[in-house]
Parts: C-alpha cells; sequence; structure tokens
C-alpha cells in the first residue's frame, strides 16, 4: 500500500486539498492502486499548496500545487513511484524555500498526522515533557529563562521571568492560558500550528503547568479558527486518553487538565486581561493593571498567559537544551520567530527563520517580491497596529530591539507587503477605523480619539489644510500613546504616524514630521 500525504490545513482546504484528495482515491480505485490517503497540515509553503506528498522507497516526494484536473496526469507519470511530472518537486526537505529555513518549533507540521500520537513520538515528540518531569519546577523555569524565549505575542516579555512570577505567588488553585486569539492581519502561524501539530501545544502548556503548579489550562482560540478548534478539541481528548493530560501526567503524579474555549470574534480579546474577563464570561473589556495577570488573573488567581508560539516552543527548549535554543538569533532576541508574508507576495506563508534575518531576505528571497511584479513600496511588520516601513529600510533585521530603534515592533511576526500602487494615507486612516471599530470602549483616548483620527484623516485625503490637519493628527497621536489603556489605543499611532513619516507625498504635504513627534 502506498502512503499519500495531503493536507487538510484551512488554507489548504480554501485551495481545493479536499478535492484533490477525493480525485486520488477515486482515480486511484479505478485503476485498482491500493493507496492510504494521509490527512497532514500544511508545512507553510501557501504558495504550493494543495502540496501532495507520496511515501517511496526513497523517501517522500512532493508534487505541488496540485488541482484535481492535475491527479490522472500525475498517476500516468508514476506518481505512487515519485515519477517525473512538471509539478514534481522532489523531497520537501529539499524544496530550496523549506530548506533555507530553521525549523524548530514547525519541525512537525505537514510532516505528521495531527492527530496520531505515534506520529507525534516518532518524530521526537513528548520528549521535552519527559526531561521535564525529572527536573524541579524552579529547574524548568530556569530552562526557558536560559533560553532567551519572550513572548511571540507581541510584546517580547521575557517567558521565564513571567513564567516564575506565578510559580511564587501564593495561592489555593493557579491557571495556565494560552492566547490563541490570532487576529491581527496577516498571520496565521497559530492556526497552522494547531492544525498541523497540536501536540506541541499541549506538551508545552503541561510543561508550563508543572513548572508553575497549575492544575488547569485554557486555549482561548478565534472563533475563526472552526478547523483548529475541531482538531484542538480530539487532540485534547486523545492526550487524556494516553495519559499526557490528566489527574497523572505521564506518571507524574502531578494533574494537568486542558480545555478549548471559542472566542465571539472580538479583535480586543487578544489583549490579554480582556481574553481572562471573555473567558470568565464576561465582556471583553481591558483591565487596569496592577495587578498584573501573573498575580491576580484568571478568577482572581495567579495565571501564566502566553502566546501559542511561546508554549509551542518550550518542548524543544526542555528536550535539546536552554542552550541549543539561545544559540539561534542575535542580541536579546533568541531562538527562532516563525514569520508569516501575506500581501501582495508571490510566494505568501509561514517562514521560521532564527532572530536577524532581515527584512529583505524574507520578502524578496522566500517571498519573491510582489505577486503583481511591481516594486514594493511598503511593509507594514506587526500586524494591524505594526509600522510601514518602505522599501528602503529592507535591510532592517528582525529583532525587537532593532525594530523598536527603527519605531516599530516584531509583534505576532505578521509581514504584510504593498507595492506602489498602494495609496499610504488611506493605510494611514485604516489604522484610526480600525482602532474605533474594534476598541472595547473603556478609556476615552482610545474610543475617541480613534473615531477624531479617522475624522481628521479624512479631512486630509480631502486636501483640506492637510498641514494644519497632520499636526492635529499627530497631536492626537501623542495622547493616544501615552493615555490609553492597553496597547489597542496605545499602538495605533505606529502605523498612522510612520506612514506620514516615510511616505509624507500621500498626505499633501512634502515635508517630515517634526522633531517632535521622531
Amino acid at each position: 500500500m502506498t502512503r499519500i500525504f495531503v493536507p487538510k490545513d484551512a488554507a489548504a482546504l480554501a485551495l481545493g486539498a479536499d478535492r484533490v484528495a477525493r480525485a486520488l482515491a477515486d482515480a486511484a480505485a479505478r485503476l485498482g492502486h491500493v493507496i492510504e490517503i494521509v490527512r497532514t497540515g500544511s508545512r507553510g509553503a501557501v504558495w504550493l499548496e494543495p502540496l501532495v506528498e507520496v511515501e517511496t522507497a526513497a523517501g517522500r516526494v512532493a508534487y505541488g500545487p496540485v488541482a484535481p484536473r492535475d491527479v490522472a496526469g500525475l498517476l500516468e507519470a508514476g506518481l505512487l513511484d515519485g515519477g517525473a511530472h512538471a509539478l514534481r518537486l522532489g523531497n520537501p526537505d529539499g524544496i530550496p524555500w523549506l530548506a533555507r529555513q530553521q525549523r524548530l518549533t514547525f519541525a512537525r507540521c505537514g510532516v505528521v498526522d495531527p492527530l496520531s500520537l505515534a506520529d507525534y513520538r516518532a518524530n521526537g515528540g513528548l520528549a521535552g515533557l519527559e526531561k521535564a518531569i525529572a527536573l524541579a519546577p524552579a529547574d524548568m523555569v530556569e530552562a526557558v529563562k536560559a533560553s532567551g524565549l519572550r513572548g511571540r505575542g507581541g510584546a517580547g516579555f521575557p517567558t521565564g521571568i513571567k513564567w516564575n512570577t506565578v510559580r511564587t505567588a501564593s495561592a489555593d488553585r493557579k491557571y495556565v492560558v494560552c492566547n490563541a486569539d490570532e487576529g491581527d492581519s496577516g498571520t496565521f502561524a497559530d492556526r497552522i500550528l494547531i492544525e498541523g501539530d497540536p501536540f506541541t501545544l499541549i506538551e508545552g502548556m503541561a510543561i508550563a503547568g508543572l513548572a508553575v503548579g497549575a492544575t488547569k489550562g485554557f486555549i482561548y482560540l478565534r472563533s475563526e479558527y472552526p478547523h483548529a478548534f475541531a482538531t484542538l478539541n480530539e487532540a485534547i481528548r486523545v492526550a487524556e486518553q494516553a495519559g499526557i493530560l490528566g489527574d497523572d501526567v505521564m506518571g507524574s503524579g502531578k494533574t494537568f487538565r486542558l480545555e478549548a474555549r471559542l472566542g465571539a470574534g472580538a479583535y480586543i480579546c487578544g489583549e490579554e486581561t480582556a481574553l481572562l474577563e471573555s473567558l470568565e464570561g464576561k465582556r471583553g473589556v481591558v483591565r487596569a493593571k496592577p495587578p498584573i495577570p501573573a498575580l491576580q488573573g484568571l478568577f482572581g488567581r495567579p495565571t501564566l498567559v502566553n502566546n501559542v508560539l511561546s508554549f509551542a516552543a518550550v518542548p524543544w527548549i526542555l528536550a535539546h537544551g536552554a542552550k541549543a535554543y539561545a544559540d539561534y538569533g542575535m542580541g536579546r532576541s533568541r531562538g527562532t520567530m516563525p514569520v508569516q508574508l501575506a500581501g501582495n507576495v508571490a510566494r505568501g506563508g509561514l517562514v521560521e527563520l532564527a532572530f536577524g534575518v532581515t527584512l529583505r531576505q524574507i520578502v524578496e528571497d522566500f517571498g519573491g517580491g510582489t505577486r503583481s511584479s511591481r516594486p514594493i513600496r511598503a511593509v507594514q511588520v506587526g500586524g494591524p497596529l505594526g509600522a510601514y516601513f518602505p522599501a528602503t529600510m529592507l535591510d532592517l533585521p528582525l529583532d525587537y530591539e532593532a525594530l523598536a530603534a527603527a519605531k516599530g515592533m516584531l509583534g505576532h511576526g505578521g509581514i504584510v507587503v504593498f507595492d506602489d500602487t498602494v495609496d499610504m494615507a488611506a493605510q494611514a486612516r485604516f489604522a484610526f477605523d480600525f482602532c474605533a471599530v474594534e476598541s472595547c470602549g473603556k478609556c476615552t483616548p482610545c474610543r475617541i480619539g480613534a473615531v477624531r483620527g479617522r475624522e481628521t484623516m479624512d479631512r486630509v485625503i480631502a486636501g483640506e489644510s492637510p498641514a494644519a490637519h497632520l499636526a492635529l493628527v499627530e497631536d492626537l497621536c501623542e495622547l493616544m500613546t501615552d493615555g490609553s489603556l492597553c496597547a489597542m489605543g496605545g499602538l495605533t499611532p505606529l502605523p498612522v504616524l510612520s506612514a506620514i513619516r516615510h511616505f509624507p507625498e500621500d498626505f499633501g504635504r512634502g515635508g517630515s514630521l517634526p522633531a517632535a513627534a521622531e
């Protein structure tokens, strides 16, 4: 029997993966071929989806992108033996786009059956949890500290410090919460991981629970991810049956249970305190800090809140050692960062590389430039609240400190590409409009400031005294930055001011921002 691997990742499904799988099954049956179709996650090369792989005596051979109409020709060309065809890509590990990456967190995505624990173990899974069980909680936390792992959700806070704060807090109960409310435009790493390798997240959260003394965990997943939600729930059930979760985690005598919860589509619930409010069954509104969630979080108990990518990095760190992880990266940015390429780009998808890679390497070498073949004009890094950088700044390294120095942020690692037809004044207006729609409404600078910003940008775009109105925008941005309760209002000025700073010609004013705004 020949095994054929077809992804069931949501992006692959949108590009026809189910139809390809059915066409393969039907054609093989007609021809008398005995095959097994294994549904995997995606390797992240969305531009090659549906990426079909066949298991041969010489290893896997990939073909893509495959459409249902290609199936008959592929079988005729000897697909089951890895035969030559125009869509043949060879060994998937040898595809240059994949071979140049440094895959630690996403090594199993697209390789394993997402719900097969046997596949997971055979590819290095659970080695981190097994090592963690043999350590004292303080030593687990120390390993995470020594690795240099920082939050992958946006702020870049040292993960080990947050873990230690929860570990040393006194309480009758503690919680671990995963922020999987991946709401930033151009981001999809959480979804690819959950749909393609959910046990990595489960393992990382189990390690976290043992390390900080929590017995219960929650994964808060965005409502727009129904496939991920179904996969995650089934993976949790499988993990419970295998004793990876429950009252005796892998024979450790420790309890850790996990539950997936579906959000209701509010962007603000990506902010950790609004997420906790939502988990408690309340309206998703930002809490004032202090107290911080690590001391008083879910139901008033110490709560560890991390992003999917932060938890998912932990099993590799425990399995291979903190130093091995810290050897990747640069400066204070250690390890790897899954970068998500989207927008007007020829080869979109997920690229995992060590920190320090430049925007140019990501956008040109991996992305292949624009899909329209027009010149790149701007890239937005860090989601809808991230800064816009011009093509002249593409040599900027992806590093927390380097991006901060350039008045930007890494955020969740989303990069959206724009060609030379983009209207940057319209993009600046969009930032205000996005904030106005998504604000929780608790604080005035965000709630009112975003609306006034949108109105003022409309006047700039209409050509009404642009210099005077841009000065008003700059004052408003200062107020929102300094006075907003959370990053929703506090970061909205980032895309606005970066657009004005780097693309002044789109705002009816030839000059750049005054020195005070720089």
